[in-house]
Order: C-alpha cells, then structure tokens, then sequence
C-alpha cells in the first residue's frame, strides 16, 4: 500500500497515493511523505531508485532483520529502527522494521506491516510537521514509536510493583519462572534500546556538523528530546532488570536458608538419635556375656542412659542456637 502527504505553500495539504508523486517533482517548494506498507520489494525498490534512494541503503531497508542504524549519504539520511506492531503485558513485542529516506523535501518510509507511529501520525495534521522539514517529521515519527515504548515499560512497572509485593509474602516456583520469562525479555529490549540510543548520539554529531544541511540547529530541541526519550527507555528496560535479577536472587537466598534450616533440624534428629542407635545396637548384639545383661534393672537402666544422653544433646544443641 502507498499512502502519500503532499503540503504546498500554494494549495491546501493533499493525502493520496502514488499519484501525488509527480506534482511533488512539479513543484520545488512542496514537501511530501511517502509511505510504503508491505509493499513488494521489486515494486519498492524501483519506487526508491527512482527516487534517489542509495542501493546499499535500499538493501538494509529490505533486509528480513537488520540492527537499528542512521547513516549519511549525499542527498539523504537514512534511518532504520524497530517499531512494534503488538503486544501484550509481558512485554513480548513483535518487533517491526521500519525504514526512513529523510531529504531536503521528502520523507520516505518502508515498513512490511502496519505501524501504530505512523499510523497515529499520517494526517492532515502532520502538515506543520511536514512543512518545517522533513527530518523534523521523521523525529517525531521515531519520538512517537518511543512513546508506545514507555506506555508499555509504565504498565510493567505497575505489574512489577504488584509481583514485588505478591513475592515477598508467597513466592513460589511459578512467580520465579514468570519473573525469569520478563528477565529475558527485557535482556532483547534493552540490546534494542541500545541500538536506538546510538542512534540519537549519531544524530546530535550530526547535528553538531555544519556541512551536513539535511539536520540543522532549528532541530536541537527534538534531537535532546528524542535522546532523552532513549536514555530513559534504555535506564527504564535496565532498572527493571536489575529488579527482575534481584527478585530471582533473593528468591534463591530465602529458598537456600529455608533449606538449611530444613537441613539443620534433620541433622539435629540424627544427632539426636547416632547415640541411641549405638547403644540400642550394643544391647542389640547376640552375645550371651554383656555385662549388664543379666542385670535386674538393666532395661530401665539403658532408657535412663538413653533419656540422659536425648536431654543433654538438646541442651548442648540450644546453647549453640541450632535449635
């Protein structure tokens, strides 16, 4: 599907398709948005040709699964950075490529299935967005793709909050491998946020650099912007780790000590009874002279001995505190 926005400071902004291409090429002073969903590759592909886009450029657009990168050609930015199509609250999103040509008077996007960003922003009032310059329109389009990122890490923390609580007063072996799945989610978010923040760093450099005219200073604010946007999503994705793994560790610590206290009372109990069991087994023995044996009073004798010996290791074994 091709969906364009063509905005002209002599008619009103148009939204329409393919067509509106050739009015853009007739008019130098109109910016236009061009935006490719699920299109097939040849057709994409000769689309971006035709329009100046590099062929290397064309080809990481193209890729299956490509890292998030920005990179500088001579009459364009190209950007790629993932998106998310769903998702649901444990926080296993399905990542969506997407794909921007940023000129002087065109923005391209490319992405093989809907986005939420550019859908919620390919409007009519995108026009101002549009107007002030196409890489001003392809910030706020990755800004708002950010921003369905934070929604979605605000809801979890909302949830970790909960399992936090549920957890210190009856953890169990299915919390620990709930906690353990959103670990190992959050490890695949935060490589991503990683991605991204290299990107906001790689767009302040080059807006840093007067020979590049396609970014200026008008654009300072949004570049700050979109990078502290980054920075808290990478911090938010790694405070929620950290979280995570100090659940799982302190998990472990209370299911190890309820395990050596286990541990210990059994000891105890066979501390206990490795005395009774020697002298019941001496007593036990099939020999005719024992002495003792024969004794009247052997029996009660031996439970005495036996009581004694119970009564002093329990004592001994409370004065250490193992009881």
């Amino acid at each position: 599907m091709i969906k364009s926005l063509l905005v002209s400071s002599t008619s009103s902004p148009e939204v329409g398709g393919e067509e509106l291409i050739n009015k853009w090429q007739n008019d130098p002073e109109s910016f236009l948005w061009i935006d490719l969903e699920g299109l097939d590759k040849d057709k994409e592909k000769k689309m971006l040709e035709d329009l100046g886009c590099h062929r290397l450029a064309i080809q990481d657009a193209q890729r299956e699964r490509h890292p998030p990168k920005v990179e500088l050609f001579n009459d364009y930015i190209f950007l790629l950075y993932r998106g998310f199509v769903a998702h649901d609250d444990n926080l296993n999103f399905e990542h969506l490529q997407i794909s921007m040509f940023i000129g002087q008077r065109i923005l391209i996007t490319c992405h093989p299935k809907s986005s939420i960003a550019i859908n919620s922003l390919f409007n009519l009032e995108s026009e101002k967005h549009l107007k002030r310059s196409p890489i001003h329109l392809a910030l706020m389009v990755f800004h708002s793709s950010c921003g369905n990122y934070l929604k979605q890490l605000f809801s979890f923390e909302a949830k970790l909050e909960k399992i936090e609580d549920q957890f210190q007063l009856s953890g169990n072996d299915q919390m620990m491998r709930e906690i353990t799945s959103y670990r190992s989610q959050l490890v695949k978010i935060r490589r991503t946020f990683n991605y991204h923040l290299a990107i906001g760093n790689s767009l302040n450099t080059f807006l840093e650099d007067d020979e590049i005219s396609l970014i200026t200073v008008r654009e300072i604010h949004t570049v700050n912007d979109l990078r502290e946007r980054l920075d808290r999503l990478l911090s938010l994705s790694q405070m929620y780790y950290d979280i995570c793994g100090d659940l799982i560790d302190g998990y472990m610590s209370i299911t190890s000590h309820q395990l050596n206290a286990t541990m210990r009372i059994l000891t105890v109990i066979t501390a206990l009874f490795v005395p009774l069991t020697f002298l019941a087994g001496i007593y036990g023995m099939n020999f005719e002279y024992i002495p003792e044996l024969k004794a009247q009073n052997g029996y009660f004798i031996l439970l005495g001995v036996m009581l004694t010996v119970s009564v002093v290791l329990v004592a001994l074994f409370k004065r250490k505190k193992w009881l």
